[in-house]
């Protein structure tokens, strides 16, 4: 079997692709711990300063930014809206891959049309307007309601079902007797596993990243942490400063969801390579 060694190119190449994804989170991490007047000195400073303690302390106790409120509303958005899309997204897949009904081509189709229809940017108003109807806004049931079911998620556990779960495998397992939630829960999931780890930190990133939909149905007293961010800045001014601390603060979950959950995204993303 033949090693394949990387060149001096590859070496270049990667060691320059690492530097230019690594570079803004370093740059962060620089303002961040600087005065504001550092943050815009001419030439800019490139080492970091003594102040990022002072700074993440003025970003929780800031009274305009409430950003352990937002960190906090954050995490529950970003929670219940990831279990919700990998429970229905897991048991669509399902139905879809390995069950026999009138119409599951067409509904298939269907849930590949809305992926073509941009959400936030054609279904705003009326979202809006059914949250003000429904005395929502300024909650966080108008943050969670929209993103409860997502069509991509349900294409993605469906080709991965029907990689991953033989036709076989759900017949034997219906002689056996079991009943189709048997099925599921006892033979679909555990052979879904990578996938679903993909797909919920998919979902988890995008919902703690969201700012649009919730700076829309959200107001700076009920914040998610991306609009705490954005209540950090003065009123005439911009505190770079505070601004990259909150958001250095921001990137902690995310960090520890990728470590806690890194094993199983890299196997899934690998293994559907390999089927690939």
């Amino acid at each position: 079997m033949t090693v394949w060694k990387p060149t001096v190119l590859t070496r270049v190449l990667l060691g320059l692709a690492i530097f230019v994804s690594a570079f803004p989170l370093y740059w962060m991490l620089v303002i961040a711990s600087r005065t504001n007047a550092d943050a815009v000195a001419s030439p800019p400073k490139f080492l970091p300063g003594g102040n990022l303690g002072d700074n993440i302390v003025r970003v929780l106790t800031h009274p305009e930014a409430q950003f352990l409120l937002g960190l906090t509303n954050s995490f529950i958005v970003a929670t219940v809206v990831t279990v919700s899309v990998i429970l229905i997204s897991t048991l669509a897949g399902f139905a879809f891959a390995n069950l026999n009904f009138k119409g599951r081509n067409a509904l298939l189709l269907l849930v590949l049309l809305t992926m073509a229809v941009p959400l936030q940017q054609m279904g705003v108003v009326p979202l809006y307007r059914l949250m003000v109807s429904l005395e929502w806004t300024n909650t966080l049931k108008a943050v969670i309601l929209p993103y409860l079911l997502n069509g991509f998620g349900v294409f993605l556990m469906t080709q991965y079902t029907r990689q991953s779960v033989p036709m076989e495998l759900v017949e034997a397992a219906r002689v056996d007797g079991a009943a189709t939630l048997r099925i599921w829960w006892n033979v679909v999931l555990p052979a879904v596993r990578p996938g679903m780890a993909v797909l919920g930190i998919n979902t988890f990133m995008l919902m703690w990243n969201d700012y649009m939909w919730p700076l829309i149905v959200l107001n700076q007293e009920n914040p998610t942490v991306q609009i705490a961010i954005n209540g950090l800045n003065a009123r005439f001014s911009t505190e770079y400063s505070l601004i990259f601390a909150g958001t250095a603060l921001s990137i902690i979950p995310l960090v520890l969801v990728f470590v806690l959950f890194g094993r199983q995204i890299v196997g899934g993303l690998m293994e559907g390579a390999v089927k690939a």
